[in-house]
C-alpha cells in the first residue's frame, strides 16, 4: 500500500516523533506530511523519508512561533494533496487528522490527545496566556473547536494511546477509540542500570504550566530534600525564582544523560496530569521508582506500590506526604519488578497493536 504519515509539526525529538519513527519503520517507503519540520531536530530514521510541508512553512519564522499560526492549520491541512494514497496514518495532538483523503483512501489515525488547549486545557492555557492572545483565542479557538469536531468524522478509526485518552475521545469527539500504547525504547534506558547509590529526585520534561513542575521544586524546597529538574521551558525562571538551594537546574540533556540521570535518581517526581506519559516508562526501564499524580495515563503505565506511588491531590503537602510513604517503601522495591512493568509498553508491543488495528481496518474495507 502507499502509505502517508500525518504529524502535526517536526521541531523538536519527543514522544509523538518516536511514535512516528516506529510508524516509518511499518511504512519504509511512507511521505510524510507536516505543517512544519526542522530538519535539524530529525533523528536519521525520519530524515531518509520525503517531507511535504503545509504553506504554514513559508509564513515568517515558522519554525519558532508555528503555534501562532494555529488559526491557519486547518486550512493547511484541507490544501495538502492526498491523491494517489491507499493509506493515511495521522499522528494527533496538533491538527493533523483534518487532511482531505480521497474516498477510497483509509485514514486511521492515532491519537495522543484531542488538541488540549482547545478542550481540557483550555482554561488552563488562556490563564497563562498574555492580555492579547487571551482576547484572540475566544473567537478563534469557538471555530477551532467546530472545525476539530467535524474532522473527526474523516477519520474512519482512533487509536488512542492510552484508555483515559479514548475516554476522552468518546465525550469529545462521540467516537470509539482502541487502545495501543505509545512505543519506549526500553532496552536503551535499562541499559547499564544499577543498583548504586541514588541519592536525588528527579523531575523531566518541558518547563510548562501544566507539567506541575512547580509543585516537585516546592517540595524538595520545603523538605530540602535534593532534586534535580531537567528540561526547559516558559515556567523556567518563575521555578528558578521559587527554588531553594537544594534544588538543581540541568537544562535539556542528550538522551545518554538523561539515562544517566534517571539511573541515578531515587525517584521520579511526575506531578502533572498526562495522556499517557511516556517519561514514567522510561523512569522504570533505568530501574528507577515513579511517584505520581494517581489520575490520568499514569494509572496505566505504573503500579502503586510495586513500580512507584500515587499521590491523590495536586499540591505540595499530597506530594511530601507521597515522598515520606516512598521512603519508608524505598528498600523493598524491586529493580527487576520495574523493569518487568516497563517491557509491557516496548516497540515490539506498539507495532503489533498497530498491525492488528490495520488488518481490522483492512478487513472492514476490501
Amino acid at each position: 500500500m502507499r502509505a502517508a504519515l500525518v504529524h502535526y509539526w517536526l521541531t523538536a525529538q519527543r514522544g509523538g516523533e518516536k511514535v512516528l519513527e516506529a510508524l516509518c519503520g511499518l511504512f519504509p517507503n511512507a511521505v510524510i506530511f507536516t505543517h512544519v519540520c526542522d530538519r535539524t531536530t530529525l533523528s536519521p530514521l525520519l530524515a531518509r523519508h520525503e517531507i511535504r510541508q503545509s504553506f504554514i512553512h513559508r509564513l515568517p519564522f515558522a519554525k519558532r512561533h508555528y503555534r501562532h499560526y494555529l488559526p491557519l492549520m486547518p486550512l493547511a491541512l484541507e490544501e495538502l494533496d492526498m491523491r494517489g494514497f491507499d493509506l493515511i496514518i495521522s499522528s494527533e495532538s496538533g491538527p493533523a487528522k483534518g487532511v482531505i483523503a480521497p474516498t477510497r483512501t483509509l485514514h486511521l489515525c492515532y491519537c495522543h490527545s484531542p488538541m488540549r488547549y482547545l478542550w481540557d486545557m483550555y482554561h488552563d492555557y488562556r490563564e497563562h496566556s498574555g492580555a492579547l492572545t487571551r482576547l484572540c483565542m475566544s473567537p478563534f479557538f469557538h471555530r477551532l473547536r467546530q472545525w476539530d469536531a467535524l474532522s473527526a468524522l474523516r477519520v474512519d478509526r482512533f487509536v488512542a494511546n492510552s484508555h483515559n485518552v479514548a475516554a476522552r475521545i468518546g465525550k469529545i469527539y462521540r467516537r470509539e477509540a482502541h487502545v495501543v500504547h505509545p512505543p519506549v525504547d526500553v532496552d536503551f534506558f535499562s541499559q547499564g542500570a544499577t543498583a548504586g547509590p541514588r541519592d536525588y529526585y528527579l523531575f523531566f520534561g518541558q518547563l510548562e504550566a501544566y507539567k506541575r513542575a512547580d509543585l516537585a521544586v516546592a517540595a524538595c524546597t520545603q523538605a530540602r530534600l535534593p532534586l534535580v529538574v531537567l528540561g526547559a521551558g516558559r515556567e523556567e525562571k518563575r521555578l528558578r525564582a521559587m527554588a531553594g538551594p537544594t534544588v538543581r537546574f540541568a537544562g535539556r540533556q542528550p538522551a545518554e544523560d538523561v539515562r544517566r540521570w534517571l539511573q541515578g535518581a531515587r525517584a521520579l517526581l511526575f506531578p502533572g496530569e498526562e495522556d499517557f506519559g511516556i517519561v514514567p516508562v522510561e523512569a522504570m526501564a533505568a530501574a528507577c521508582p515513579v511517584i505520581a499524580y494517581g489520575v490520568g495515563g499514569a494509572l496505566e503505565s505504573v503500579r502503586d506500590g510495586e513500580s512507584g506511588l500515587f499521590f491523590r491531590e495536586q499540591n505540595t503537602d499530597s506530594l511530601l506526604d507521597a515522598i515520606a510513604r516512598f521512603e519508608d517503601l524505598e528498600k523493598n522495591l524491586d529493580p527487576g519488578a520495574l523493569l518487568t512493568q516497563a517491557r509491557r509498553f516496548g516497540p515490539e508491543q506498539f507495532v503489533a497493536g498497530i498491525r492488528s488495528q490495520l488488518e481490522t481496518l483492512l478487513g472492514a474495507n476490501p
